[in-house]
């Protein structure tokens, strides 16, 4: 039985904070934990031997405060949960090596005004002084100044972390405010690196912050990584992924990868110490429109919150060099129905950047567009596009054509497409049947993405009818009014 004891009872049990226990009820488990640890006694147990009124016990879920229920039998794969009203804590002190040499630290010196803002962490044993100096000391890049990076770039710069870079090239839309809580409506097509860079001032003039409008690729991103400490992956898309990845493998810079889609979220740490990459996780990304990014499959709003704070937490831990951190590890979170879980990352030997026998030795002679299906093969036939004007106009002149919407029914309940035939891409190949060769079928998604490859896979089950994609996919199309109903799409 594994009984975790929390942070803030773990000086009265020798400091651990996870026990191996063989008995099965509670009552067998407190016996021993009392029977080992004579002054953790105290603390559970009041003078007439109850437990104390804000010490809580659960068994996975359920409260096991009751003593009723003590001798009830926990199930042997089970947890245990010892739990205080009080939060707070001291973890095992020096349990991993900050990512911050002591002689960077031994370099920063504060002034008064950053005694009085940081005094909440200074009075942590923790942080402490030394702590806080290397969060001052510490350089970050942070990819991505969108839903993830929103609490990430604000909660770094509260605690202090001295140098901050963001790298993002969009601009800031009405539809972003939804999750993106740095940016407002008066940032309103405003390149979000500048939107950011207002915020961080406000919070704190002193950090250094280097606004960067740019789409990491092949040529700058080993640049813009040079010389930093850590880096944050807030990306929404798989070539950044990888390619982030990639750079901070070939660069030895620890990372911080994040990820949210509707409910769920995903944090790990990799490159760090010799353990696991991005690569060694998930090998290849899925094809280029087969599963639909957060832009297209949204999120509900305090997700990227939850997510993102959990990794700028772990940027703090690796900074401080304090706690159990996710190296090795990937977190997933379920908001929808409030389940966690820690899974192990193995490192792959047969890793084409961390392996035993690397394939890619060098960021410019891989071909990260080819390896996200961001570009159509020579031998493919290419596929014809038509714009959104184009077929406006076409269906003002009521042309004889078929339209299919591949989009996610919330997708369509949002922004419905008049007369189109809703047919999922996995359905394509078995609903051929439904399409008339004879005329143009032209398919529409979202940004124009699956569009292309629900072409590319009809073209794959034989189908020989004219097929379009809507470029731009729906987005494109939104402010185009049609006359003959007034409708907006």
């Amino acid at each position: 039985m594994k009984v975790y004891i929390s942070a803030t009872l773990r000086t009265f049990f020798g400091k651990k904070a996870v026990f191996d226990i063989s008995e099965n009820s509670v009552r067998g488990i407190l016996e021993y934990l009392t029977d080992e640890y004579p002054e953790s006694k105290k603390i559970l147990f009041d003078e007439s031997g109850k437990l104390r009124d804000f010490i809580r016990v659960y068994a996975g879920e359920d409260d096991k405060t009751d003593e009723s229920v003590w001798d009830e039998n926990i199930e042997s794969k089970g947890k245990v949960l010892l739990l205080p009203a009080i939060a707070g804590g001291a973890p095992e002190e020096d349990a991993v090596p900050s990512i911050i040499s002591d002689e960077r630290r031994k370099e920063v010196l504060f002034d008064d005004q950053e005694v009085e803002r940081f005094g909440k962490h200074l009075m942590l044993r923790d942080i402490g002084v030394k702590g806080q100096k290397r969060i001052k000391a510490s350089k970050v890049v942070i990819f991505g100044a969108g839903a993830l990076g929103s609490p990430v770039i604000q909660y770094l710069a509260a605690a202090g972390v001295g140098t901050i870079k963001v790298v993002d090239a969009s601009e800031v839309s009405l539809d972003n405010l939804q999750s993106q809580v740095i940016h407002t409506q008066r940032d309103l097509k405003r390149p979000k690196v500048a939107s950011a860079k207002d915020k961080v001032r406000n919070i704190n003039r002193s950090i250094v912050f280097e606004a960067v409008n740019e789409i990491p690729d092949e040529n700058n991103i080993l640049d813009l990584i040079e010389g930093y400490d850590l880096v944050i992956d807030c990306s929404d898309n798989y070539k950044a992924r990888y390619l982030i990845n990639d750079a901070c493998a070939f660069a030895s810079v620890p990372l911080v990868f994040g990820a949210v889609y509707q409910f769920e979220g995903q944090v790990g740490i990799f490159n760090l110490d010799g353990g696991p990459c991005y690569r060694c996780q998930f090998p290849a990304p899925p094809p280029a429109g087969m599963v639909p990014t957060c832009a297209e499959g949204g999120a509900i709003s305090p997700l990227p919150g939850i997510i993102g704070s959990i990794m700028a937490n772990e940027a703090l831990k690796l900074i401080i060099g304090i706690g159990e951190h996710l190296n090795g590890k990937l977190l997933t979170v379920d908001s929808l129905y409030l389940q966690s879980n820690i899974l192990k990352v193995k490192k792959n030997d047969r890793c084409p950047i961390c392996g035993k026998h690397p394939t890619i030795t060098a960021i410019k002679e891989f071909d990260y567009d080819g390896f996200c299906g961001l570009r159509e093969v020579e031998e493919e036939t290419p596929i014809e596009g038509i714009t959104p004007e184009e077929l406006a106009e076409r269906i003002e002149k009521n042309d004889a054509m078929t339209i299919i919407d591949v989009r996610e029914p919330h997708e369509r309940t949002i922004n419905r497409f008049e007369n189109a035939i809703a047919i999922p891409i996995g359905q394509l190949a078995r609903r051929q049947k439904e399409l008339n060769p004879e005329i143009d079928t032209i398919f529409i998604c979202k940004e124009g993405k699956r569009s292309i490859l629900a072409v590319n896979t009809l073209r794959e089950a034989g189908y020989k009818g004219p097929m379009y994609n809507l470029k731009g996919g729906m987005d494109a199309m939104k402010d185009i009014l049609f006359s003959h109903d007034g409708a907006w799409l």
